[in-house]
């Protein structure tokens, strides 16, 4: 931050840091889910696919298939939905890895988006699909709704983990399936919860990703979004391997990301040269974490 502030003196200007935060919501969102995952040493590859499914799905019924607003938003809410129940069913049912079933998946979704939309960009969208990125002001500076929904989600996902039985077993689940299932933790429903509301918070990414672009982009949200997602839980201190990390560390990771992102924008780095600087923040904390795994035991 120091040096990106001697670079450029927009850094710290307050329209910059709300502009951070617009560009941190969608990832951020996406990041509680692969939170979840990854507590339970699961990963979620296709984040980004199936958050762009939604968003095209809520789109075109809204726009072209002539389907009142609500059901359209239901139904591509539903269908991230339908990917979570779908995940967790494989894992917990065929014992399939989650890097597996997701990367299936992530292929699966990106080609449905594109048969979907035909490689059509749906404007014209109703009021209520763009809600997430209006804005309001404080002391002149202008947020976008869709932020505030965001520190919301992660509120709710920091008590459901922290002051809930339920997040108590997602822990044990994720540091140890079979002692976990052996002190009586139905650790099959646990997973099969974790993967169906990981869906549901890429159905509501796909609704701010609409309020963010204004529009139904079939190829918005799979450049950087699973790579992002991932390297936000990591930075924030999420082990791989399952059992230990927090939402409250994911939001700080993903504020790292989009800080990081924002500062090389600002000085002029093009944006491949930024996909190397974040290919080599994965590689650097999963090595981290990989050590402080062993060192651990």
């Amino acid at each position: 931050m120091v040096f990106f502030s001697l670079k450029t003196d927009r850094f710290f200007q307050a329209q910059n840091f709300s502009l951070v935060l617009q560009q941190v919501m969608i990832v951020g969102v996406l990041a509680i889910g692969q939170t979840l995952v990854i507590l339970t040493a699961g990963i979620d590859l296709s984040v980004g696919t199936v958050m762009a499914l939604g968003q095209v799905i809520m789109t075109k019924l809204a726009v072209a298939n002539g389907v009142p607003v609500v059901p359209a938003l239901l139904l591509g809410v539903l269908t991230c939905v339908g990917f979570g129940v779908l995940h967790g069913g494989l894992v917990t049912g065929v014992r399939l890895p989650p890097f597996i079933i997701t990367l299936g998946t992530l292929n699966i979704a990106f080609a449905l988006t594109h048969i979907i939309s035909n490689d059509l960009t749906f404007t014209g969208l109703p009021k209520l699909e763009l809600f997430w990125g209006r804005t309001f002001s404080i002391s002149g500076t202008d947020f976008t709704y869709g932020v505030v929904l965001m520190l919301v989600l992660y509120a709710l996902a920091w008590y459901g983990l922290n002051q809930t039985a339920w997040g108590r077993h997602v822990y044990a689940t994720g540091d140890n399936r079979e002692a976990a299932r052996l002190t009586g933790i139905n650790t099959n429903r646990v997973l099969l919860s974790v993967y169906t509301l990981a869906g549901l918070t890429y159905g509501i990414a796909a609704w701010l990703l609409i309020g963010r672009t204004q529009v139904g982009d079939p190829n918005a949200g799979q450049t950087t979004e699973n790579l992002d997602s991932i390297t936000a839980v990591v930075l924030g201190g999420t082990s791989l391997f399952g059992g230990r990390g927090t939402v409250i560390g994911t939001l700080i990771g993903a504020l790292i990301v989009g800080v990081f992102r924002n500062g090389l924008t600002l000085i002029g780095v093009s944006v491949i040269y930024q996909y190397l600087v974040a290919g080599i923040l994965v590689i650097l904390a999963v090595s981290v974490d990989q050590f402080l795994h062993r060192r651990n035991g």
